[in-house]
């Protein structure tokens, strides 16, 4: 599904704020931190609009060969959903700036960053990723972190965005592995620290079947991000990294206790 800043997961901030909007700008002051936004990282704002955010770009997608099994085709199609149920009006859907390499800096080596964009992946490294390399899927991944970006931005002023894509949790700083090629949660967890001229703390709820192995190594000596991560034990990635809360789960669990081991440590 989505994510509010963190992928699959839950990021809640309860704020009481001023709004004022004029035109293009939008100026709101979160008491909790003391700074003002004057402009997000968003190619189409709906500021008018007081329903929840979703964030969703048509460059999310890019083409594959033909028979790839990574499901390309499910970005689109959550948004199509939601707009056909009447879960969300168009009125409430933002798109994103493309991510910048001055944001993909704050975690990504400048080495890999040069070898990804240009395109200069060895195959070795390509079938880490499961992608053969295009210039498609540069932009497409860029756009996807630039959504997470402006889902926490928002969700930091608002209380919860949602986008309909992201949660590359398993792209390290100097490599991608497992269909991820950028870490977006890291990205995004970076620019919102960095931002912010007091203390930040940011937790990172992963509920995906794997475990997200780039997103806890890249925060392993970062006080200030919590990582959380509910996976089947015996799945990909072989060899896990160190969470600060790992829940290792068997194989075939059902429902009930599923909900009843990972909201056991979610309290909200």
């Amino acid at each position: 599904m989505f994510h509010l800043f963190c992928q699959k997961s839950i990021y809640r901030a309860a704020i009481k704020c001023k709004v004022v909007v004029q035109k293009e700008t939008f100026l709101k002051r979160n008491p909790m931190h003391g700074t003002w936004r004057r402009s997000f990282n968003a190619e189409h704002t709906c500021l008018e609009s007081r329903a929840l955010p979703i964030i969703h770009h048509v460059k999310y997608i890019c083409d594959l060969p033909e028979n790839h099994r990574f499901p390309m085709g499910k970005f689109p199609k959550v948004l199509e959903s939601l707009l056909r149920d009447q879960v969300i009006t168009d009125k409430q859907v933002w798109a994103p700036k493309i991510a910048s390499t001055e944001l993909l800096r704050r975690v990504h080596t400048e080495e890999y960053l040069s070898n990804f964009i240009s395109g200069e992946i060895s195959e070795k490294d390509q079938r880490r990723t499961g992608f053969q390399w295009s210039s498609g899927l540069v932009q497409r991944c860029r756009y996807e972190t630039g959504g997470t970006v402006l889902a926490g931005e928002i969700a930091v002023q608002r209380g919860l965005a949602c986008s309909t894509a992201g949660g590359t949790h398993h792209a390290f700083p100097s490599y991608g592995s497992g269909f991820c090629l950028l870490n977006d949660l890291a990205v995004a967890a970076k620019h919102l620290m960095g931002e912010s001229t007091s203390r930040r703390r940011i937790l990172i709820v992963d509920l995906d079947v794997h475990q997200g192995d780039g997103t806890a190594f890249i925060f392993k000596d970062e006080p200030d991000v919590f990582t959380f991560s509910v996976h089947c034990g015996k799945n990909f990635p072989v060899r896990k990294q160190q969470s600060d809360l790992d829940v290792s789960l068997e194989d075939g669990i059902e429902d009930k206790e599923y909900l009843s081991k990972a909201f056991h440590f979610i309290r909200y």
